[in-house]
């Protein structure tokens, strides 16, 4: 029987960690969120292959499903069937100057022109709406924004303990991560306060130039963190601390809203639904970062512990359930 949707499943060498995330949630619950529609997986290989380029176009002339959806914007040129591409992000194209040059001209002459006869652009925040408009001229009416979501572990692992108090960092050190703004913000802090910065993602020489604390603080590389411990960490530190230059959604922000902890994050790195929970700066700041850390390891226990409940609260409804659900309306709206 023909295939309601065909659904791009590949777990790619260029998709990030959140990526992958969202890929494994549509497999996972769209049988059961949406047993209406029937949904064949599809795809195989990397980026920019003849799997990519002719395989997954094959594969479609040969299924004829009524849509495809590319949960990333790593497509085909040629689709031959309608089209929904979700987009996370134009990160690369907000910041050229951190990407590499091949970037340019794949968003340009390959995934720009998808996106623009796709019948839905899916994406995780509105502000990406009008980047999708100005970078890819895409028509801001065809474009659903969908917030991702967060399924915490239960019960939470215990929070992770450590000599001294820390802030946390959860991703990768790619420059718009503006890791520089935290390390010289963290190294700033008066001598007095002692407090440790702990960033996954193994040792780099750059950012320990940026500054240290000596005996009051210690920057720390965890390295790569398993999931679990990636919670544990969240539970037990004092600020969770995004100063990136852009984000598509962000997700680290909301798992440490969901496990209890403050968040600080630049304005310009905080998703829409999660800005009456977090508490911003504006991106690159030095100074306005320092100070917000400070007014946040001042405050009473108490004051800390109820903040931290109505975050969790106010964000419980942004699961991965949600996030399918809103899909599948999205598929069932194309399909109409």
């Amino acid at each position: 029987m023909r295939a309601d949707v065909a659904l791009d499943v590949r777990a790619t060498t260029h998709m990030s960690a959140g990526m992958l995330q969202y890929v494994d949630a549509l497999r996972t619950l769209l049988p059961r969120v949406a047993p209406d529609l029937r949904v064949l997986e599809l795809g195989r290989g990397d980026n920019f292959d003849a799997a990519e380029q002719l395989g997954i176009p094959l594969a479609l002339a040969r299924s004829r499903p009524r849509l495809v959806h590319f949960p990333t914007p790593f497509v085909p040129r040629i689709v031959p069937a309608p089209t929904i591409v979700t987009v996370h992000d134009t990160i690369d194209l907000e910041f050229p100057q951190y990407a590499k040059r091949k970037v340019g001209p794949y968003w340009r002459y390959v995934v720009a022109p998808v996106l623009r006869s796709a019948r839905a652009v899916i994406t995780d925040d509105a502000r990406t709406v009008e980047a999708l408009a100005r970078f890819c001229a895409v028509d801001p009416a065809r474009v659903r924004v969908v917030a991702l979501g967060v399924d915490s572990p239960e019960p939470l692992p215990a929070p992770a303990r450590r000599a001294r108090p820390y802030v946390f960092y959860a991703g990768n050190h790619r420059p718009h991560k503006d890791l520089p703004t935290l390390v010289r913000a963290w190294a700033a802090l008066p001598a007095a306060i002692e407090l440790d910065l702990v960033l996954t993602g193994t040792e780099n020489a750059a950012l320990r130039a940026c500054g240290g604390r000596g005996a009051s603080g210690e920057l720390v590389f965890a390295g790569d963190v398993a999931p679990d411990a990636v919670w544990a960490l969240h539970r037990g530190a004092a600020a969770y601390v995004q100063p990136a230059l852009r984000e598509g959604f962000g997700l680290p922000l909301l798992e440490a809203l969901r496990a209890g902890t403050p968040v600080v994050a630049a304005a310009e790195a905080t998703p829409g639904v999660l800005r009456g929970a977090v508490e911003t700066f504006p991106a690159g700041d030095e100074a306005a970062l320092r100070a917000l850390l400070l007014a946040v390891l001042a405050r009473p226990p108490g004051e800390r512990a109820a903040r931290a409940a109505a975050a969790h609260a106010a964000t419980a409804h942004l699961t991965w359930e949600r996030t399918v659900r809103a899909t599948a309306d999205v598929y069932r709206e194309v399909l109409r």
